[in-house]
């Protein structure tokens, strides 16, 4: 294992460049890449990374999963590395040179003979997505190889997925199997792979892809034992592997020492022949022996899989150092070396972790896992946003009192917390309760935890008595240690397990203590405050402490300017204006080097006196006014519309044009005079039919066809353009057809007979209907019944139109800032705000409408909380879109969706499809009853800045100015009139 103080990771840099260079034009579906993966990897990732196919969706993969996803597939189709040597040899052989000895010895161990990927991301950055979109790839790829009947190593449809203990064992079975029911099943609809099935898959592989999981999970007491389809997808903690591999490496113990000559000792022939023991009650339980040989058989089981892909989640713990700081294997790491023997490539380990590196030295050097092929560690995922800002908590108490901040012992040796501790969790608690009062001015069902990580179980129990002594209450406190699932039972385990993992969504508990269980897997979004109590100075156990509260809890796009101005301010050294989705740490004096490092790179900041900070900044949230009714508004939702019927009356034949071109003298002389072949029955001599070759226009066999094929054609003609020449089209809409094709033959047959000519005709007198297959005698017939099927037409309505009101009042409040809002009395809200930055012209019309006297309502449209206001599109791009207008404004005979824009964007092609998709609306909604649309006309005004400004500055009234800005109806708009709102 190579040692990289200075965070250098060559490999994962020289495949970053490399992935980055062929991946140029990917969004726009243009990239080199897509030429050297195969067909279906490249779907794959159009599916995921074309631009068309992101802004489509409400979830996409963040610039750290495509990397690592990216990273990946270049390492292993691209390159096609059989180890990871070879990857070393085919991305950056310079590293092999530069640090020759250790790193090529290392590469050489056998533990590295395959391909084998560690992929660094720091916590809360989304790696489960990650490991299903890997494992997507790899099971489409290899489906579609055995449909071509063809082998590719590369891929497989087996895997295995490894946890680091019960927390991320429970954490998988969800995002795969979906969450628990009170009965005990899973609910698939809840799971990673249904939830966001959008994202993983293309929707021609979704179903596949979807059944291939439900089919083939198995948890770690099926491994081996449950029936799957097609392939498998294992999911087990480490401990399972761990024993198992304790066991076989102590077989081949047994096994090595009848050789050679050599003797056995007693004691292993012993361990080797008889599966009990004597004065061993617990290890001869046959719960325990079935344990133990179900384990054995796991092992088996996986080492006679020809080919196998393994995940595991948080790697870091596959390693040991020893003494001398030689890396080593823990046992379980061992057994997965045992399966892999004998795969060769078809062995594929992929490593997850946020601190994949090892500690040596007392913790000062970091020896880093060679087979990095990515790095999105805290700090990119900081800077991007994607998990909390940190701040520490510089109590003044703290650096003025030389406290001990370890448990103490009483005079029997009892541990007892210290008094420095005692002021850690006073300051956490108090910080919490900050927290909790002003978070819920603005959600109520936002509730901050915090969580404390004890020294060791002995001390959990004081820190429980110690806040229950500050007024906490029983519930609200739960303590979490790693003995608590043996000391509970599992009937007694699952519904604690559950009240975790649920810890977002209800109130209690408000505090979480633990040692070190929830260091991985306890995956919730609320924890706010850490209280460390640990003393330990290893720093992957507090980057782990950390990382348990840096996934984001104000996710919603509307605060994302509030969390940028944050970031911001630390970068520059300043305390953080609120604390939205900000991880406050109370400092321990134990950890001062890994701070300083955040806080040299203005990546964590400070705060000195958190008393006097508030927790939301200038956020506020606007409720409705007493008296909102005045100013509402009700968006009409058309559930059902009123049926329309056609009914034809009788076709007056005698009324229709005769054709007048010309004679039937003429029209005769036109049959042509193309060649006759007779057929003759070779036995009898008897002559029988005949048929034209050329000199017809339509090749018919008799008069009946005739009449089927101009029924059909007259159909046609009213519904589709006419095919090219005398052709009828053999594939067409269902025909325009309102009246029975029988009546219609019958009224043709009638006209041909009596009308046709202006004399009475017979079609089969001298063969007389082949007149009828002339061209201009067949456009006319067409013409002429066309036209009367048309005016034969009675159009009726059956059924009432089904209307349904949505009010914007129905979202109570909405939250807005204090530095960029104002009062305003015409609108459902005390307040309307507009975006901090360039939100000028919004400002403006607000300001304008609130003092126009022809403006009796109006209100800004929230994007996220009024979201059943918007309308549906059609984006340049071909794929569908949704819209929200900017403001609805009441004046007094009539509704306006309001759009402003900058005037260099009203041309934009996505501009113009949205106001075709308003306009075609607001006609629709005009087409009700008036008691259904407020009595007003609906209207869709697209404002520019310019026109805003000139007419504003000219003191117009804002009921001119909307009416001016009207988009009226056009034809096209006129054909998007069934878009309706969403």
């Amino acid at each position: 294992m190579s040692s990289n103080p200075e965070g250098l990771l060559p490999l994962a840099g020289a495949l970053t460049a490399r992935t980055n260079q062929l991946s140029l034009g990917l969004d726009s579906v243009d990239a080199e890449l897509l030429e050297l993966v195969t067909p279906t990897t490249a779907v794959l990732l159009r599916w995921w990374f074309s631009h068309e196919a992101i802004s489509s969706r409400t979830f996409n993969f963040h610039a750290g999963q495509r990397q690592a996803i990216l990273n990946t597939i270049v390492a292993h189709e691209v390159l096609d590395a059989h180890s990871l040597a070879d990857l070393y040899d085919k991305a950056c052989p310079e590293a092999l040179l530069e640090d020759r000895c250790a790193l090529l010895t290392e590469l050489n161990q056998p533990r590295h003979a395959h391909p084998k990927y560690c992929l660094k991301m720091a916590t809360g950055t989304g790696k489960t997505w990650v490991l299903q979109a890997l494992m997507a790839w790899q099971m489409l790829n290899r489906t579609a190889a055995l449909e071509e009947g063809r082998q590719d190593p590369r891929f497989t449809r087996h895997f295995l997925v490894v946890a680091p203990g019960l927390i991320v064992y429970e954490r998988l079975l969800d995002a795969f199997l979906g969450k628990l029911r009170a009965d005990g099943s899973r609910d698939f609809s809840s799971s990673d792979v249904a939830a966001h099935a959008e994202l993983f898959v293309p929707p021609a592989w979704r179903e596949r892809f979807a059944q291939f999981v439900r089919g083939n999970v198995c948890t770690k007491t099926e491994i081996g034992l449950k029936a799957t389809g097609n392939g498998l997808i294992a999911i087990t903690n480490w401990h399972l592997l761990s024993e198992a591999g304790e066991q076989a490496l102590a077989q081949d113990e047994d096994d090595q020492t009848a050789t050679g000559g050599m003797r056995a000792e007693a004691h292993m022939v012993a361990n080797a022949a008889l599966p009990l023991a004597p004065g061993r009650t617990t290890g001869n339980s046959l719960d325990v022996l079935d344990r133990r040989w179900t384990r054995g058989n796991v092992l088996s089981f996986l080492s006679g899989l020809s080919e196998l892909m393994v995940f595991n989640d948080e790697a870091h713990h596959i390693h040991a150092l020893k003494r001398e700081g030689e890396a080593d294997e823990v046992e379980w790491q061992k057994s997965l070396s045992r399966i892999a023997q004998g795969k060769g490539r078809g062995f594929v380990q992929v490593d997850f972790s946020a601190t994949p590196y090892n500690e040596r030295g007392g913790g000062k050097d970091k020896v880093w896992f060679p087979h990095i092929v990515v790095d999105f560690d805290l700090r990119k995922a900081m800077r991007a946003g994607l998990v909390k800002s940190l701040v520490l908590d510089k109590r003044k108490e703290l650096g003025a009192l030389p406290l001990e901040f370890k448990a103490e012992r009483d005079e029997t040796g009892q541990p007892v917390l210290a008094e420095g501790q005692r002021v850690m969790l006073r300051a956490g608690l108090q910080k919490l309760r900050k927290l909790e009062a002003e978070f819920a001015t603005l959600d109520p069902l936002r509730r901050p935890k915090m969580l404390v990580v004890c020294e060791d179980t002995a001390v959990s129990p004081l820190v429980v008595a110690f806040l229950q002594d500050e007024g906490l209450h029983a519930q609200d406190v739960l303590s979490v240690d790693s003995g608590r699932k043996a000391e509970l039972g599992e009937k007694d385990w699952a519904p604690l397990r559950q009240r975790l993992f649920e810890l977002d969504r209800h109130a209690q508990p408000r505090v979480i203590v633990s040692v070190l269980m929830l260091r991985e897997g306890f995956d919730v979004n609320n924890i706010c405050v850490i209280v460390p109590l640990r003393s330990s100075q290893a720093q992957i156990l507090l980057e782990q402490t950390v990382g348990r509260g840096l996934r984001l809890m104000w996710r919603e796009p509307e605060f994302a300017d509030l969390k940028r101005e944050n970031r911001e301010r630390i970068d520059r050294g300043q305390e953080p204006g609120n604390l939205i989705d900000v991880l406050s740490i109370v400092e321990h004096p134990a950890f001062e080097r890994f701070y300083d490092d955040l806080l040299a790179d203005g990546l964590a900041g400070t705060l000195t006196d958190p008393d006097g900070a508030s927790s939301i900044g200038d956020l506020l949230q606007a409720g409705l006014r007493q008296d909102h009714a005045r100013y509402d508004f009700a968006l009409p939702f058309i559930l059902r519309d009123a049926e329309e019927t056609v009914e034809h009356a009788p076709i007056p034949v005698q009324a229709l044009a005769p054709f007048t071109q010309m004679g039937r003298a003429q029209l005769e002389a036109l049959l042509g005079k193309g060649e006759t072949f007779v057929s003759q029955d070779l036995q009898s001599s008897t002559l029988f039919g005949d048929y034209r070759v050329d000199g017809m226009p339509m090749q018919v066999g008799g008069y009946n066809e005739l009449l089927s094929r101009l029924t059909r054609r007259i159909g046609q003609a009213l519904s589709h353009p006419l095919p090219g020449g005398n052709r009828i089209a053999e594939r067409m809409p269902t025909p325009y057809l309102q009246v029975g094709t029988v009546a219609l033959a019958g009224a043709l047959d009638d006209y041909i007979r009596e009308r046709l000519f202006g004399e009475p005709f017979e079609p089969f007198a001298h063969e007389g209907w082949r007149l009828l297959l002339l061209q201009p005698v067949i456009d006319h017939i067409v013409k002429v019944f066309g036209l009367a099927l048309v005016r034969a037409e009675q159009r009726g309505l059956v059924g009432e139109v089904e209307v349904r009101h949505r009010r914007l009042s129905e979202v109570e409040r909405i939250p807005v800032r204090a530095s960029a809002s104002m009062e305003v009395g015409k609108c459902i809200y005390t307040h309307q705000g507009w975006p901090s930055r360039s939100g000028g012209l919004e400002r403006a019309f607000i300001e304008w409408a609130q003092r126009d006297a022809s403006v009796l309502a109006f209100c800004k449209i929230s994007e996220h909380r009024h979201d059943f206001a918007r309308l549906r599109y059609v984006r340049e791009d071909g794929l569908p879109g949704f819209y929200i207008p900017d403001f609805f404004v009441r004046t007094a005979e009539t509704i306006y969706l309001v759009e402003t824009k900058a005037q260099g964007q009203l041309g934009h092609p996505n501009v113009q499809r949205k106001l075709r998709a308003a306009v075609a609306w607001c006609e629709r909604i005009n087409a009700l009853a008036p008691a259904a649309r407020d009595d007003r006309q609906w209207a869709y005004a697209l404002v520019g800045e310019s026109v805003f400004w000139d007419w504003k500055h000219k003191h117009a009234g804002m009921d001119a100015l909307l009416s001016f800005s009207q988009v009226r109806q056009t034809l096209d708009t006129a054909a998007q009139a069934s878009l309706p709102l969403d």
